[in-house]
This record gives C-alpha cells, structure tokens and sequence, in this order.
C-alpha cells in the first residue's frame, strides 16, 4: 500500500489579464503549497475503485478528479492493472484552495508509484492538465508564479515558512459564477497584486513588503455573492492577523501571522467561531508520498 498527501494551495497574488480567444481567461498570479492535506492510501487491484475515508464526505464516483485522473493516466500508459483509492479529505471543498487538483496530483504520483511506470513529473503533469488548470501546479507545488490559465509555472524562491490560518466561513463558491461576476464589472487598476514586488517579498521572507504586494481580483466580487467573506476577512485582522485576503475564487479565506505562536493562538479562538478553521503552514512541494508497505 501507498500512502500519499496532496497538498492544498493558496494564492498570494491572482490578476486577470484578460479573456481569451478560447474564452478562458489570462491570468498571473503567485501560488504556494500548505500543510493542509488530503489524505490517499492506494492498495494493488484488478480494477479502478474508490471509497471515502475520514473527513469531508464527496462522491466516489466516476465524475470524481481522482477517478478522472487515474483513468487517464491508465490509458496515457495502456496498462490494466488497478487500484483500490481510499480518499480522506480534510481540504474544504469550493473554498479554491485546489483541493480536488490535488487529490487528481496525488493519483497520478502516488499510481505511477505503485505501478511502476517511472513517468517523469513533466509528463504527469501534462496528462494533469487535461483534468483541471490548477494539476500541474499541485504536482510541483511550492512557490510559484503562474501564467496562462495556471499552467506556464516558473518556480520561485522562498525564505521562510509562512504561518495561516484559514477559514471557509460560508458554502463552497462556483468558480464559474464567480468569473461571470468579474466579467460584468470593472475593475480598479489600483486594486491589483504587484506580483514582481511579491514574488521578491517572498524571496527575501519580508512579510512587511509582501503584504503591500498581494491582492486578489476576485475577492470583491466573490464578498458580494457571500457577504461571509468580508465579514472573515475583518476576524482574521481582529484576531492579529497582518493581512488577510481570499484564496482562488473563494470562498475560503487565510490570515498571515508573525509566527506559529500567533497564528495557534488565533486559530484556537477564530474555532469558536467558524467551523471550518484551519492551522498551516507554506511548504516546497505539492504532493508527498509518505510510506509503502
């Protein structure tokens, strides 16, 4: 058996260029790996089959990103074997934290593990893309700037780990209403990220920079479908935190804290408010197979 984690995401910047020809949008922005995970056991088989472990309960079915993607990594390789995947999510679910991204991340790893392809990252990463943008950045993981609609990925450099706490006060966002809601409004050039000046920030690990360089261009629209998320921004801020902004298209929120003492402190206290309240941490990598029997 193998035991993988596939690690959520957050965004320290996400602008939007424009809108494509192929009718997506053009974006950059600055992503980076967290401690919070979701959990995947993989056991030998004769067919594909997944069930749900602990956590927060989705449906193992076929339509499920875990399923689509070790579908499409059993035909990129034309193998029969299967598996056996047991899920247990932690990541909330429409909070753009990419969990689902990093579920199909972690099969894709964790399979060409267990049945011994030997497929380098690149091409993983390419069979990824077919199943969602957010793919090939949870495969690599770590700190980096993403172009395109998320998948021209040029790592970056980081100087310290990075202490969060994050939120989903209210139900899960579609990313599509969220993007229909951006596209009938304007938007104020002074409201977006400078990602070169965050990109530096956290290089060097200066989190007063780092803070006059992030923002998220779809936190206003998206605190306008869920009033919640302004009203998580403010408790974050009133709990200490020294920014707090929107993750993705929401509508999971985070709060940057000094350090892991502020950040536990406020965590414990932020519970007795919000349900889904999360301690983390940044980390250099996506996805971690952990052990093998």
């Amino acid at each position: 058996m193998l035991e993988v984690r596939a690690r959520a995401k957050i965004n320290w910047t996400l602008d939007i260029l424009g809108k494509r020809e192929d009718g997506y949008h053009e974006l950059d922005m600055l992503m980076q790996s967290i401690t919070l995970s979701d959990t995947l056991q993989l056991s030998r088989a004769n067919q594909l089959s997944m069930v749900i472990g602990r956590g927060i309960r989705v449906w193992p079915n076929e339509d499920n990103l875990v399923m689509r993607a070790a579908r499409a990594l059993q035909a990129h390789a034309g193998v029969a074997r299967g598996a056996e995947i047991c899920l247990s999510k932690h990541i909330p679910v429409g909070a753009g934290l990419g969990g689902g991204s990093a579920d199909a991340a972690g099969v894709l790893v964790g399979l060409n593990a267990l049945w011994g392809l030997g497929l380098p990252v690149e091409e993983l990463a390419a069979i990824g893309l077919e199943i969602g943008a957010d793919v090939p950045f949870c495969l690599y993981g770590g700190l980096r700037r993403a172009r395109g609609v998320g998948e021209v990925l040029e790592p970056l450099p980081f100087g310290r780990a990075l202490w969060l706490v994050i939120i989903q006060p209210c139900r899960g966002l579609s990313t599509r209403n969220v993007f229909a809601a951006f596209n009938a409004q304007d938007i104020n050039p002074a409201t977006r990220p400078r990602n070169d000046l965050a990109a530096q920030a956290l290089a060097a690990g200066d989190v007063a920079l780092l803070t006059g360089a992030m923002g998220n261009v779809l936190e206003p629209v998206a605190a306008a479908l869920r009033p919640e998320i302004h009203e998580a921004l403010g408790r974050l801020r009133q709990a200490g935190a020294i920014a707090a902004q929107m993750t993705g298209s929401g509508s999971a929120v985070y709060g940057l804290f000094p350090g892991p003492k502020a950040a536990k402190a406020a965590a414990e206290a932020l519970r007795q408010q919000y349900r889904t309240c999360r301690l983390a941490c940044t980390v250099d990598a996506g996805v971690a197979l952990c052990q093998s029997d």
